[in-house]
Formats: structure tokens, C-alpha cells, sequence
């Protein structure tokens, strides 16, 4: 079994509870089904345990399971929802437009869907979605980097997943604040696809070609350690900085160590808390208790500066 099996799935067995329509009200108890992307990334497992922790202490089994980013699993993941009689679904969706089908299929067994971290093409069929405020992140992420960059020179950008959305929304971020210095000229971008491994290839791909960049600005934390790595073996460490995204504890530890200038913490702490309560507040009353089905939560930074403050993953102290 491995260590997130052990650590964030709970026994999946519920008792079946039958539904009228969406909008029932129930007491508290049975099976929130929750599917996160993969917990080999840092990130995913604490949304996975967050809300698997959440969900056990409101009194409701939890069961949570990965799809890796494929629509296909996640389609099976969904189909076991049903059959184990979820009383609702937690879903951090594989692909932007290929997850509609899968929201349509729990929703047309009337589990109510609540979906975190990525948003679906498609508004009115989750309950709710909750997800980081990307462009707000990106923009002060940007502008962070360009304080420890400089504000000429050259760079490169790693890129998230295409079929998250996220991955466009950073990017584009990102790119409305640099534009805006005319001697910073992005020289060569790659897609990581949120990936350490792929952010080392990619990395030594585009040093390779242009040796003279100053500067990395990544749209999460892993592809930037993946840079970082590449970056200690070409010796360059010392003359290109890196920025990472995401608030990871091994960004928090780079940042500690001077490898990594700041990194742009999610508040993933938060929302799937919160997707967990506002799952909680429809079984019972038949709505979420907010006004609106997509919601944004501000990030923030950290560096050298409040890395002391970072006192659980994705958390900072007052």
C-alpha cells in the first residue's frame, strides 16, 4: 500500500442512500467520494488528505483516488462513486473540457459535484468550483521575479499541463506584467506538464540553446525544482534565478536554502476545506451557503522574508 493510500484514503464502504432529486436534504453521514489528479505531486496529496481529513472530522467516510490527468480513469473513478453510493463528489477535474462528461454522468446519479484546484468549461453544473486565483497569482508572481531578475535580460518560461487551464491563465499572467519591460526577452518556453522530471529535460533543452538566460519563471514548483536541478548540474545555478508557483514544502525548502527565489503559495489548504463544508451545507439544506459556483482565493508569496511563517503544508501562520 503506498504512503498516500495510507495516509489519505479512508474505507470506502457507505451505507446506500437513496436520493429523490439533487437538492435533497440529509443528515450528516456516508461516503464523499474524492478525486484528485496525482499524489506524487505534493500539491495533490494535501488537497487529497485536506479534504479527506475535513470530511472524517463532519462525520462522513472518505474515500480518495487519483486520475493522473486521464479522462478515461477518471471516468472509472466516477463510475465507482455511483456504485459505492456517494452522498457527494469532491473532483479536481483531469481536463477542462474532457471532465464534463464525467461531472454530466455523477450528476445524472444525483451526486451533487464540487469541483477544486481546476475549472470545467461548462458553469451551472457543479454545485461549486473552487479553484486558486490564478491570474491574481501569476501577476504578483511576475512582478516578484522581475524584483529578484532584473529588469533586462534573457529568459525562459515551463509551462503546466495544455488541458488545464490553469496552465494558459499563469502564462498569461505572467506575460501581461513582462511585457511590459522591453529588455526582457522571453527566448525559449517548453511544456513540463507540472512535472520535476519533465522541468530538469526541458530545462537542459533550453540551456543548451541559449546558455546567456538570466532568469526561469515556472508555472508550478516541481517544474521549477526539475529547472533547479538542471540548472546545479550545467553550474549556472548561480546566474539564473528561478521563481516556482504552487507553495510546495520542497519549494519552501528551496526558497530556505537560496535556490529557489520565491515561490507563489496556493491557498489548497483552504479550498478544500471549504469544498468539503459547502458539500456539507447542500446535503443538509440544499445549498452550498455562498452566492456564487465559481470562487477565487488569493495567493501569496513566499519567500526569505515569511518562509518562517510556512508551518504546514500550504499554510502560513499569522
Amino acid at each position: 500500500m503506498s504512503k498516500f493510500t495510507k495516509m489519505a484514503m479512508v474505507l470506502s464502504t457507505a451505507m446506500p442512500l437513496v436520493f429523490g432529486t439533487a437538492h435533497s436534504a440529509h443528515a450528516a453521514g456516508g461516503l464523499i467520494s474524492i478525486i484528485v489528479n496525482d499524489p506524487a505531486n505534493p500539491y495533490w496529496m494535501a488537497e487529497g488528505k485536506i479534504a479527506s481529513d475535513e470530511a472524517t472530522k463532519l462525520g462522513y467516510k472518505a474515500n480518495v483516488s487519483a486520475h493522473k490527468g486521464d479522462t478515461n480513469v477518471e471516468s472509472n473513478l466516477v463510475d465507482t462513486a455511483i456504485t459505492n453510493h456517494s452522498v457527494a463528489l469532491i473532483l479536481d477535474p483531469a481536463n477542462a473540457s474532457g471532465s464534463i462528461g464525467a461531472v454530466r454522468k455523477a450528476i445524472a446519479a444525483h451526486i451533487p459535484v464540487f469541483l477544486i484546484n481546476a475549472e470545467i468549461n461548462q458553469s451551472g453544473l457543479a454545485k461549486a468550483q473552487l479553484v486558486s486565483n490564478n491570474a491574481q497569482g501569476a501577476a504578483v508572481g511576475a512582478q516578484e521575479w522581475v524584483k529578484r531578475v532584473g529588469e533586462k535580460g534573457n529568459y525562459a518560461e515551463l509551462l503546466g499541463s495544455p488541458s488545464d487551464n490553469n496552465a494558459a491563465t499563469r502564462s498569461n499572467g505572467y506575460e501581461t506584467v513582462l511585457s511590459q519591460y522591453p529588455d526582457l526577452h522571453k527566448v525559449a518556453s517548453q511544456v513540463g506538464n507540472w512535472d520535476r522530471t519533465q522541468g530538469h529535460d526541458k530545462m537542459q533543452s533550453m540551456l543548451q540553446a541559449h546558455p546567456d538566460i538570466i532568469g526561469v519563471i515556472s508555472g508550478n514548483d516541481e517544474m521549477a525544482l526539475g529547472a533547479i536541478a538542471a540548472l546545479k548540474e550545467a553550474g549556472k545555478l548561480g546566474n539564473v534565478k528561478v521563481g516556482g508557483f504552487d507553495g510546495t514544502p520542497d519549494a519552501v525548502a528551496a526558497v530556505k536554502s537560496g535556490e529557489l527565489q520565491y515561490t507563489v503559495m496556493q491557498p489548497v489548504a483552504i479550498f478544500s476545506r471549504k469544498a468539503i463544508d459547502q458539500a456539507d451545507q447542500f446535503l443538509k439544506t440544499g445549498k452550498t451557503g455562498v452566492p456564487a459556483e465559481k470562487q477565487l482565493f488569493d495567493c501569496v508569496i513566499i519567500d526569505k522574508t515569511n518562509v518562517a511563517k510556512y508551518t504546514a503544508p500550504f499554510t502560513l501562520s499569522d
